[in-house]
């Protein structure tokens, strides 16, 4: 038996909703934030002069808007717009192996974001090595420059929490979907075969039906 309390944390998430309705909205969004940066990369790469960024304007010498980087993120912006794909259908339709692939890609996100808040308190000046490569009309650049670099450092792990406690918690949201739809699909397993198995008649195997013998049929009745 289980508690209402332990039924509603598993199968409710933000707002109140299903974690199903949950993880297809979830799902939803992610396809449309990477189907519009499908659009834009496709859009500098068929005009690449308007939206290439030149090391004069990132202030060092690296070029980073070039063809093969635009179209490596272009190839994962097309990989993630199917992987959501995926996990709305599973959502949809109860299949739960169509969810693994967008859990796996939350706990790949999460661990990268547990790396670079890992690597903030290593390497605090990696921050201001940042914020040296940003453009020179980034706004409130040269504010954030003259902020001292244990506040920088703060501030950073403090946004960088919010981020991870935001995306465990959708982590938690889709991994209660998957749960839910196997629970779902193996409950109505168990009831298929539970029907069949009252239903079923058991017959004898073919060696003993050739063994037993024929019956003879009842002589027909005589009218006196």
């Amino acid at each position: 038996m289980i508690s209402p309390w332990e039924r509603l944390h598993s199968t409710r998430c933000c707002f109140c909703c299903h974690v199903r309705t949950g993880s297809i909205i979830l799902g939803i969004w992610y396809m449309l934030i990477n189907a519009v940066v499908l659009f834009i990369l496709l859009t500098a790469l068929s005009d690449p002069d308007q939206y290439r960024l030149t090391s004069a304007e990132l202030a060092n010498d690296l070029d980073v808007m070039d063809d093969a980087n635009m179209c490596i993120a272009s190839a994962i912006s097309l990989l993630m717009i199917v992987i959501c794909g995926m996990a709305i259908y599973g959502a949809y339709k109860l299949h739960a192996a169509w969810i693994i692939p967008f859990f796996s890609y939350q706990v790949l996100d999460f661990a990268l974001n547990v790396l670079v808040a890992v690597s903030v308190v290593v390497y605090p000046n990696t921050i201001n090595d940042y914020l040296q490569q940003l453009p020179r009309n980034f706004p409130y650049k040269e504010e954030i420059m003259s902020m001292s670099n244990t506040c920088l450092v703060l501030i950073v792990l403090l946004f960088i929490t919010c981020i991870l406690a935001f995306k465990a918690y959708l982590m938690v949201c889709v991994w209660s979907c998957y749960r839910y739809v196997s629970a779902r699909s193996n409950a109505e397993v168990l009831v298929y075969v539970t029907n069949m198995n009252d239903t079923t008649v058991l017959l004898p195997p073919y060696d003993d039906t050739v063994i037993l013998p024929v019956k003879q049929a009842q002589p027909p009745l005589m009218l006196a």
